[in-house]
């Protein structure tokens, strides 16, 4: 794909109905992201996602789309030595992901090339590591200084060589971004990096409109569903305190074969 110059679309999926949906959609892949520990679990940040979250999200995904590659996150503290990155990554395949996402450049190469001899492909991530957003005191755009940018392409560089299969860059200096896009084989996926990347990602719920208290600056919602949700919900208050909320229509209450038989009697 890149050396034909087609994009790469990336969305995340955390639950069974939306994989469901997007694996519809000809996406490339779909990440389950630690990110689910914000959007999904109401956490602040991603450091509070544990290997249990992931498993459990990962099946879910894998349970609804059936057709589209699905990576997942490495959670914080989940590779603290090649030997644990390979044991966590394969439960991750277990759990039916096709490939998973570390963070980090040359200090996790290690559990990169260990992972990747275990046979399970890897998807690297750089630039903004939300994983250390409690270390480094927020989100920050990397690359900004020659020293930076520096160290970023060689840790591109370094990924691109053990033979990751991608590279999120994230919140990376544009310039910087399409300059480590432009000197590694690998296809790099953008969030907030730029339209130079060889494709790009960004979490479901800012590209809906399904999480209204925050939304990144680099994400353009394409809906409104927070709003779609709330007046539906309005509706069925509403409705349910005139007496009208109820379906008189009980002929076929459960689909066949969608669910288990109405007991009667």
């Amino acid at each position: 794909m890149k050396a034909t110059g087609r994009k790469l679309a990336s969305l995340t999926a955390y639950d069974y109905p939306t994989a469901k949906l997007l694996d519809d959609v000809d996406l490339d892949f779909l990440l389950v992201g630690d990110s689910l520990g914000m959007v999904v679990l109401g956490y602040p940040d991603t450091t509070g996602v544990r290997m249990e979250d992931m498993l459990h999200h990962t099946r879910a995904v894998a349970r609804g789309a059936t057709k589209t590659w699905i990576v997942a996150d490495l959670p914080a503290g989940s590779h603290p030595s090649p030997e644990a990155a390979v044991e966590n990554s394969a439960l991750l395949i277990e759990a039916g992901a096709d490939a998973v996402k570390i963070e980090g450049g040359k200090e996790c190469l290690r559990s990169v090339l260990a992972i990747r001899g275990a046979g399970i492909p890897v998807v690297g991530h750089l630039g903004m590591l939300p994983q250390r957003v409690r270390e480094e005191g927020g989100y920050h755009i990397k690359g900004r200084s020659e020293e930076a940018a520096a160290n970023l392409l060689a840790d591109a560089k370094f990924l691109d060589e053990a033979g990751v299969s991608a590279i999120v860059l994230e919140l990376v200096h544009p310039p910087v971004a399409e300059r480590i896009s432009q000197s590694i084989r690998t296809p790099t996926i953008g969030i907030g990096s730029g339209s130079a990347c060889d494709g790009q990602i960004l979490v479901l719920h800012d590209v809906i409109g399904l999480f209204p208290w925050f939304r990144p600056r680099f994400a353009q919602p394409r809906a409104d569903l927070a709003s779609e949700v709330i007046r539906s919900a309005e509706e069925f208050v509403a409705a349910t305190r005139s007496g009208s909320a109820v379906a008189t229509d009980q002929t076929e209450l459960v689909p066949p074969g969608q669910g288990a038989p109405l007991l009667e009697g």
